[in-house]
């Protein structure tokens, strides 16, 4: 009997350090939490990159979307209690509400986008730090106008959409100081039609390239005989952007989930703000290719572009950031 016991307790002991290295090495669970559909182009960069680490065995995944703010915190506070691993979501309007689950549920790990920095010990930032792409489209787009005058459509005048607007009319002063702008928010985050109205409008005004930070800025581009620029996602393949979109601004989350998914693994994440990582120098921004544009670009443009991207790289060359509501100039 006490032999039985013996060889109970050790197998017990050996199921227990398997289940132990399991978890350290193997899967966790991660919840996303979205308030979009994940078509929605900046939820559909999280959801595509906790996908891609589900596909490859990393993680196993749950999320929800179409999540209002009314509801989202009782939605964080599901998956609490269920023991995922890590929660990915946002926390915009919601940030103090967020960070009182984030103290309730202290072996939980937090990455949210986020305007206010990391909290406590376990919720981690993001935001959409792509300006460093932006000001390069802005360089090609100064080289491109013909009337000197850009037009820019965005969703709301906030910081994560401000950066961008003002990152991009830097690129393109620097290569045509003679070019103005015109600047319109829609009012909201999905609204084709309103994006697409606001650009006609745009294009009466004189503009000859557009900035399409939202969509159905590209449908008035193409029936306007206009030029565009894409913003998050690749416009030109994913928007029936060919032969109007000359290049995207990308957003990559990959390389933030992949670090905030080691971490948790490795128990060792922490409140920390993620903003390297959604930038060139990590992967996390990056310039669509040209396709049919590339011969249409001028050269001169396209050279300054690479160089400046290195040096972006490197960290030889800062574009600045500027959450301030850009205005129109003309």
């Amino acid at each position: 009997m006490k032999r039985f016991m013996k060889i109970v307790l050790a197998l017990c002991l050996a199921l227990a350090t398997m289940a132990g290295t399991a978890q350290a090495a193997g899967k966790i669970t991660v919840a996303g939490i979205y308030t979009q559909p994940i078509q929605q182009k900046w939820d559909a960069c999280l959801h595509k990159a906790l996908q891609k680490a589900a596909d490859a065995g990393e993680i196993d995944y749950v999320y929800s979307e179409k999540v209002s703010n009314t509801d989202y915190i009782r939605v964080m506070r599901e998956y609490s209690e269920k023991g995922v691993d890590l929660i990915v979501g946002e926390a915009f309007g919601i940030s103090r509400d967020v960070t009182k689950v984030a103290a309730d549920y202290p072996k939980v790990a937090y990455l949210m986008g986020d305007s206010f920095g990391p909290r406590g010990d376990n919720l981690a930032v993001f935001d959409n730090y792509i300006h460093e792409p932006c000001y390069l489209m802005g360089m090609i787009a100064g080289k491109m106008t013909k009337t000197n005058k850009i037009g820019m459509v965005g969703g709301y005048p906030i910081g994560e959409v401000n950066r961008l607007f003002h990152a991009f009319m830097a690129g393109a002063q620097a290569v045509n100081p003679a070019v103005e702008f015109k600047v319109s928010f829609i009012g909201s985050w999905y609204d084709p039609p309103k994006a697409k109205e606001f650009a006609y409008a745009q294009a009466e005004s004189g503009v000859d390239v557009l900035y399409a930070e939202r969509a159905g800025v590209v449908d008035a581009a193409r029936e306007k005989g206009l030029i565009a620029f894409g913003n998050v996602n690749d416009m030109n393949k994913e928007e029936n952007g060919t032969d109007v979109v000359v290049t995207s601004a990308l957003w990559n989350m990959e390389p933030a989930v992949n670090h905030a998914i080691e971490l948790v693994k490795k128990g060792e994440f922490k409140a920390e703000d993620y903003r390297e990582w959604t930038m060139m120098g990590k992967g996390g921004a990056s310039l669509a290719p040209f396709y049919e544009f590339e011969s249409r670009i001028p050269e001169d443009v396209k050279v300054k572009v690479q160089g400046t991207a290195a040096a972006i790289k490197a960290g030889d060359f800062t574009v600045q950031i500027d959450d301030s509501e850009p205005k129109s100039t003309f």
